[in-house]
């Protein structure tokens, strides 16, 4: 096994204000296929090139925003060790998740930046996956974006010092980059427990359990020029790019859905091993940093989250 421990985030579910214009959006632009329902209010869809039985839950709220993101841990072992520990060196307090049908248990801790952060470690294999026999590069031809599978989260929230430790120390997750605060710490960090750049960051903000942007991947630089046509040709709200990041070097585009969670959509960027240093970004070049190209941030990606 070539990655042991916490393999990478796999699952999220966030808040959306309806389902007709929030399907045509996941669905038909973006390209995720829909597995089907939980209740209701909530929409299972996964990526093409996603073998788990769905990564994404869309929950109709009245107000948009993150439910919970969850990890995947190679065994249960491995999972029963993270909740000993997180109970007895942490006062987060634990959620057991049982309604997310093919997942196991998902223990679900709310961490110190406000967010319900979970750990699992069973899965079950989607009917629509990737092919596995003299396999074609994919089984039906991708729609919209053709976003391949979900690839991270930015969070935004305060203490996050302490839940980028208890990432890194207790689900032993590593640290490829971080943004210098100015002051001695970081305003934000980027996580992976894959060879991602990253699967999750987090960033310093006086708000608990905000949402800055759900990611999902692309193959190429020219698939996100295709995001970026069909944003023009659908009139999706457009946020920033398309461009390159300095932070992990991914080639990106940042828009919203219906519900004003801003999405992005990633290719590109390096491939992380945990004997890699972790690179460091003073304050001073955070423009750079996030628009490489212009290299100044600008206001809205600040200031617009859920």
């Amino acid at each position: 096994m070539a990655l042991k421990g916490v393999l990478r985030v796999g699952l999220i579910q966030f808040r959306v204000l309806d389902f007709e214009d929030t399907l045509v959006h996941y669905r038909d632009r973006l390209g995720l296929d829909v597995v089907g329902t939980i209740d209701e209010n909530r929409i299972m869809l996964k990526g093409y090139d996603e073998f788990d039985h769905h990564s994404v839950v869309l929950h109709r709220s009245d107000r948009p925003g993150l439910d919970f993101i969850a990890f995947k841990a190679d065994s249960a072992e491995k999972v029963e060790d993270i909740v000993k520990r997180t109970q007895a060196e942490y006062t987060y307090p634990l959620t057991e998740i049982n309604d997310q049908p093919g997942y196991g248990t998902i223990y679900c801790f709310k961490v110190s930046t406000g967010h319900q952060i979970g750990i699992y470690s069973e899965v079950a294999i989607a009917d629509k996956k990737p092919m596995i026999h003299n396999p074609h590069i994919w089984d039906e031809e991708p729609r919209g974006m053709g976003v391949t599978h979900f690839d991270h989260a930015l969070l935004y929230g305060p203490n996050a010092a302490e839940t980028v430790k208890w990432l890194t120390e207790v689900l032993g997750l590593a640290i490829t980059e971080t943004l210098a605060d100015g002051k001695g710490g970081n305003l934000c960090t980027w996580i992976s427990g894959s060879t991602r750049g990253h699967d999750v960051a987090v960033l310093e903000f006086p708000e608990e359990g905000k949402l800055h942007h759900v990611s999902f991947h692309l193959n190429n630089w020219a698939d996100v020029g295709r995001a970026a046509d069909i944003i023009g040709r659908y009139s999706i709200s457009l946020d920033a790019g398309p461009m390159r990041h300095g932070i992990t070097r991914g080639q990106t585009i940042y828009f919203f859905d219906p519900s004003g969670n801003r999405n992005e959509t990633y290719a590109g960027g390096y491939e992380f091993f945990p004997d890699h240093p972790v690179r460091h970004w003073d304050v001073e070049c955070a423009g750079e940093g996030v628009f490489y190209y212009n290299k100044a941030l600008n206001e809205r990606f600040l200031s617009v989250y859920t």
